[in-house]
């Protein structure tokens, strides 16, 4: 799966993955996670997530990463912002208040980029990604943030034969090995959504978990 699939989602309007909310779950857990005010917070595949805002409205730099340039534009013109925007080797960035947003690929994110940030935010990214990647995204963008680094994984469990990602399934005993080198992976929260989830439903799909991970770099 290369970015064109992503890209072609957007131009399509086929992004039923966008949420007309902010994430109860973020609502729920993030506040116990103690990142530092003021601190800088990763949501990687960022798309126009209004939990971006939601972030930014508690005192959080956000800095989004999203590969679809319609995507970045649609964020600012529906939240009424005009973005100062500059280019830069990792994409071209949009930055309005205390929300950036780059225009990019995620593996073109640099090291000194990610260990500014004190926070991450997934919960569109990794189930984005097929099992092939999922190793290498992880090693790129948790294999640089700074130790301490504290975040939210938001993921999707169900039986992956009964129906095509993306969103993905990843299961927990996948998460222990991607993230067992160097960041803690606890759950906080499974939750059985299936009868929340009509593509689910009609897939024929008979399980559908959403799992909640406390995330810190360095354990």
């Amino acid at each position: 799966m290369d970015a064109e699939f992503w890209l072609g989602r957007w131009r399509e309007g086929r992004t039923h993955f966008h949420q007309p909310q902010v994430m109860p779950l973020l609502r729920k857990h993030w506040p116990a996670l103690e990142v530092p005010a003021g601190a800088r917070v990763l949501v990687p595949l960022c798309g126009k997530s209004l939990d971006m805002p939601w972030l930014a409205s508690q005192g959080f730099q956000v800095l989004g990463v999203e590969i679809s340039e319609l995507a970045v534009e649609q964020f600012f013109a529906e939240h009424g912002l005009q973005p100062a925007t500059h280019d830069s080797d990792q994409g071209r960035h949009y930055v309005a208040g205390n929300i950036e947003l780059i225009c990019g690929d995620i593996f073109k994110l640099s090291a000194q980029t990610l260990a500014g940030c004190q926070g991450v935010y997934d919960r569109a990214a990794l189930i984005a990604l097929p099992s092939g990647m999922r190793p290498a995204y992880v090693d790129h963008v948790y294999g640089h943030l700074p130790q301490g680094c504290k975040g939210l994984l938001i993921t999707l469990d169900y039986p992956q034969d009964e129906m095509n990602g993306p969103p993905f399934s990843v299961p927990d005993e996948e998460i222990r090995a991607l993230f067992s080198r160097r960041t803690s992976a606890s759950l906080l929260e499974r939750r059985d959504i299936l009868k929340e989830e009509d593509k689910f439903l009609r897939a024929g799909v008979q399980r559908l978990d959403t799992a909640v991970y406390k995330l810190e770099t360095g354990k």
